[in-house]
């Protein structure tokens, strides 16, 4: 029971960082009704971004504290939003009336682009660099079990971002319009819903989003680097589809259960080797039986 526990810690702290990450997937999804491949290279660039601000930070106030570390993840988010932004406005928006096949592989190319431009040594290198510490980590312990200080953070830090993004998408005026968009965007649009606004505000929500789970896994993760995005990103979009796309319970739910299982699997001898052939095949049995995921509804388009 004590090692139940402990992978049951351990998979909700990698739990709260893919559901963070499947959130962006989800929302753009809703919204646009197409996957933005380059959302987990944002994730990397918010990892870098915390990596050269954090040292910066940490000079001024003259150690490390929880207002600094608080000061990385708003600025990440931030510099990361911008990004998003700008990725949709340059690359997405020219194509939003073009097939979906047309933004498929412009996403893709764009990811392409931002990783090779980022492994130039001009750049950040391909090399993998030690992430700073951002907060003093401790070990707790509740008997047999071990907590780790990082994990607390990430899963706090998880449930008031998904509170507020619960609150921003049901309570607000904005999440209203997000809303009327994804229903339809030609009758927001006669409804006087300023719609490539919202689009851009969903795309700077995501990215922030994106950083903030970037900052979370670098401090887990031994090193950062360029590629760094690519895995997580990949076990994100599963949790996306898993829990229903388009769905923000579902992307949640999603991430939770991938993390769990992935913890799971990592601690029985065998099964340690195959995390990534027990995400893809979840991917494929989803598809197969369930197609609109475990909270999605299917939907029948009309031709």
């Amino acid at each position: 029971m004590d090692w139940f526990f402990q992978q049951l810690i351990n998979g909700l702290g990698l739990g709260a960082i893919y559901a963070l990450i499947a959130l962006g997937y989800t929302m753009v999804y809703g919204v646009l009704r197409f996957i933005n491949f380059a959302h987990s290279d944002v994730l990397m660039l918010g990892a870098f971004t915390a990596f050269y601000i954090a040292p910066k930070i940490e000079k001024l106030s003259g150690s490390q504290s929880a207002l600094g570390c608080i000061m990385v993840f708003i600025l990440a988010a931030a510099v990361c939003a911008i990004i998003g932004m700008l990725i949709e406005r340059l690359a997405y928006r020219p194509l939003r009336n073009r097939p979906k096949l047309t933004v498929l592989i412009t996403a893709i190319g764009v990811s392409l682009l931002i990783e090779f431009t980022a492994q130039n040594e001009k750049v950040f290198g391909a090399a993998p660099q030690p992430f700073p510490q951002l907060l003093p980590e401790h070990a707790l312990h509740w008997g047999a079990l071990v907590v780790s200080s990082n994990d607390v953070l990430t899963v706090s830090v998880t449930t008031v971002l998904l509170v507020a993004m619960w609150w921003i998408v049901q309570k607000t005026r904005i999440g209203t319009a997000m809303r009327a968009v994804s229903y339809n965007q030609q009758a927001a649009y006669l409804m006087g819903v300023p719609v490539d606004r919202i689009i851009s505000f969903t795309f700077g929500l995501g990215s922030a989003l994106a950083a903030i789970a970037g900052v979370l896994y670098a401090i887990k993760a031994p090193g950062i680097e360029p590629l760094m995005g690519v895995q997580p990103g990949l076990r994100a979009f599963v949790a996306a589809v898993l829990g229903g796309i388009g769905n923000l319970p579902g992307a949640v739910l999603g991430g939770v259960l991938l993390g769990l299982l992935e913890t799971f699997a990592g601690g029985i001898s065998g099964l340690s080797n195959y995390r990534d052939a027990i995400a893809f095949g979840i991917l494929i049995l989803i598809l197969l039986l369930k197609p609109a995921g475990l909270l999605g509804r299917s939907s029948v388009e009309k031709v």
